[in-house]
């Protein structure tokens, strides 16, 4: 059986909390660390795995079996020193996959610096999807590749239905590479055709994933419509 990969989510604000809630309902085993014992008894109550102690304490980090982890998840984001203190520990304890979250592009920079996994700005990340979602009122899915790029999943427009990928021209008009067509079938036959071909036909209530630069993105606005 292959290895789950184990967690410790250390900080539960908001953030934090709904990341360990995430991954204990995906079925992983997750670890809560925090401080506040009103914090750590709420998720203690749905089930997880939790501890309140002092997270800089290198000490009890290594007690609580923190380094015997796969992944670790720093949310403090509001103590600039408390984050960076965390993140050398975890890292002195031989975690190798760390995920940081930041709240100013100064945060962010010297997570990097520290050699951090991956940096999140949930702030930011929100807003960029909610100020898509304005864009484009259909808009199921969006993931950002870089600043400049981006994959959005969006309803296929009624007068798509029945017209092939060579018809439509999707890259000449709207600048956007049309990566995979989703198909909900009613009948148990759902299904997900990845890099369509040119004669492949789209039909009524398929998802159109496509991928292209956020200059275009809006074109889906007309695409939409």
């Amino acid at each position: 059986m292959a290895h789950r990969r184990t967690f410790a989510v250390i900080g539960l604000g908001r953030f934090g909390s709904a990341m360990a809630t995430t991954l204990h309902e995906m079925g992983y085993e997750v670890i809560g660390i925090d401080a506040s014992a009103d914090v750590v008894r709420e998720l203690a109550d749905r089930g997880i795995q939790t501890l309140q102690m002092d997270v800089t304490d290198e000490r009890g980090l290594r007690a609580a079996g923190i380094h015997a982890v796969d992944v670790a998840v720093i949310s403090i984001g509001e103590n600039l020193e408390a984050s960076l203190i965390v993140v050398m520990l975890v890292k002195e304890l031989g975690i190798r996959t760390i995920v940081a979250k930041a709240t100013t592009p100064l945060h962010g920079r010297i997570l990097e610096k520290l050699g951090v996994s991956r940096v999140v700005f949930p702030e930011r990340e929100m807003a960029v999807r909610t100020a898509h979602s304005l864009v484009v009122p259909n808009l199921i899915e969006y993931i950002e590749l870089s600043p400049d790029f981006c994959i959005v999943e969006v309803p296929a427009p009624a007068d798509f239905a029945g017209r092939t990928v060579k018809d439509l021209q999707i890259r000449n008009r709207f600048g956007l590479t049309l990566i995979a067509i989703k198909r909900d079938g009613r009948q148990g036959t759902d299904s997900t055709n990845v890099a369509p071909g040119p004669d492949d036909e789209i039909r009524a209530g398929d998802v159109l994933a496509l991928l292209g630069s956020n200059a275009n993105l809006a074109k889906l606005d007309e695409l939409s419509r």
